[in-house]
């Protein structure tokens, strides 16, 4: 596993199988390359041997980054997974297609302002804190569903998934499989769950996003 296409190769071959063996599976299951924390070098191999998707925690990071990486490669969905301040949302909506981490009116109403202002429309998904884990951004279960309403009922957003990141060291399947819950609840399709450890489990559970970042970059210094 020397290079980027055989790392890829694997890990959409395991998301295959996946898909396949838990069924009815999603149609398909987008595979969302975490680059957080790697710079443009590391990420244009992956970009030669085809992959388009792609996951950042940080604006400023990103924005150092995918611009240039932009002007080479066509076809780029950029994806924000960490953490959004209200103050970064002019930038979060100027660069990234998928916004996975509204969690919040205040973001839900900046991003609306924003989005109007600019004219872009990236797609969005709620942040659900699935463990209650005071250290992690997010929703609160009980709170989510009405939260997805009131986005579009009081900011006029349009909401198409929940993301989530399940406690560290216990199964993360019965927290994917309340997320699918919530997301039918709340009338939302798309479902981001799993990563490099456990994105099986969740395709098992209806995930159609799953951010792998370690399996495909290695691990982070």
């Amino acid at each position: 596993m020397d290079n980027a296409a055989e790392r890829l190769d694997i890990i959409r071959t395991r998301i295959e199988r996946a898909r396949r063996r838990f069924g009815p599976p999603p149609e398909t299951v987008t595979l969302v390359a975490v680059s957080k924390t790697f710079p443009a070098a590391a990420i244009v191999p992956f970009l030669e041997a085809g992959q388009r998707v792609f996951g950042e925690n940080r604006v400023q990071e990103a924005e150092a980054k995918w611009p240039g990486l932009r002007t080479s490669y066509d076809g780029i969905e950029l994806h924000l997974i960490g953490p959004l301040q209200s103050n970064k949302a002019r930038e979060a909506v100027a660069l990234f297609d998928v916004i996975e981490t509204v969690d919040r009116d205040k973001i839900a109403g900046a991003l609306k302002a924003e989005m109007v202002r600019q004219g872009r429309t990236p797609r969005l998904l709620v942040q659900v804190n699935i463990g209650l884990e005071p250290q992690k951004a997010g929703i609160a279960p009980a709170e989510a569903v009405a939260f997805v309403a009131r986005c579009r009922d009081v900011h006029g957003l349009t909401i198409d998934g929940l993301m989530a990141i399940p406690p560290d060291g216990v199964p993360p399947g019965p927290y994917f499989a309340q997320l699918a819950i919530l997301a039918r609840e709340a009338g939302v399709a798309l479902l981001s769950m799993g990563m490099s450890g456990d994105f099986e489990t969740a395709i098992a559970m209806g995930a159609t996003h799953v951010r792998v970042g370690s399996a495909l970059f290695g691990h982070r210094g």
